[in-house]
């Protein structure tokens, strides 16, 4: 989908950046539910900036599908293309590949395809990307061609070496006059370091673990 231009986009940029220690089990990205308005988040060149709008009847009403913890905005596209992105600096690479999980809530409005991608890139010292991650976009088919904004997440490892996360958030219009791609409560969250190679298989195993708690609590939310 011609989302994906923000793939293309993110390997030329390094954005808004501020320098922190990693933080196992804390949320890493910086207003990811709008909450502040665009407060963290930085426009790219050539594109709209995202836009921090409130639920209600322009955009997604509080009693269709989305977070039970959604506050009271939400983040929209503008335009045919909407980017936002923020870069975390952590001032010195990471020793060891670290488990991580990429999560938000992404929709769009009923049968259009607009649509939403949350993308994170793992950067060396000299701004290399040496892995990447994404969730979305959530199609009109995957929403039942609802109104609405649907979990996803993606679990993987933070490669060592890593020394900055570059986070973009794109919306691409594909239909009418507005960008009515969604995104909320986006988070990105470092669980632990991996362990030694003897303990690989209990990680893995630990990993699958994670994984399901993830669901369980995406049910306990959606329900």
């Amino acid at each position: 989908m011609k989302c994906r231009f923000l793939v293309a986009a993110a390997l030329f940029a390094v954005a808004c950046s501020g320098k922190a220690d990693v933080i196992y089990g804390q949320n890493l990205v910086v207003n990811g539910d709008a909450e502040a308005g665009v407060s963290g988040w930085t426009g790219y060149t050539g594109y709209n900036m995202v836009q921090s709008v409130d639920y209600g009847n322009n955009w997604v009403l509080p009693t269709q599908p989305g977070p039970v913890d959604r506050g009271t905005k939400m983040f929209a596209g503008l335009g045919q293309y909407a980017v936002g992105t923020q870069t975390l600096d952590f001032g010195v690479p990471t020793a060891r590949n670290s488990a991580y999980t990429l999560s938000g809530w992404l929709g769009g409005w009923a049968a259009q395809g607009d649509n939403a991608l949350f993308y994170v890139q793992f950067l060396d010292a000299a701004n290399n990307e040496i892995g990447n991650a994404a969730i979305g976009p959530v199609t009109p088919q995957d929403r039942g061609n609802q109104t609405g904004l649907y979990y996803r997440e993606s679990v993987g490892i933070m490669p060592a070496g890593t020394s900055k996360l570059s986070f973009w958030l794109s919306m691409e219009r594909l239909a009418s006059n507005d960008n009515d791609g969604y995104a909320d409560n986006l988070s990105f969250i470092t669980t632990s370091p991996v362990p030694e190679p003897g303990m690989v298989s209990m990680f893995v195993l630990g990993l699958g673990m994670l994984a399901g708690a993830a669901r369980r609590n995406k049910r306990a939310h959606m329900s």
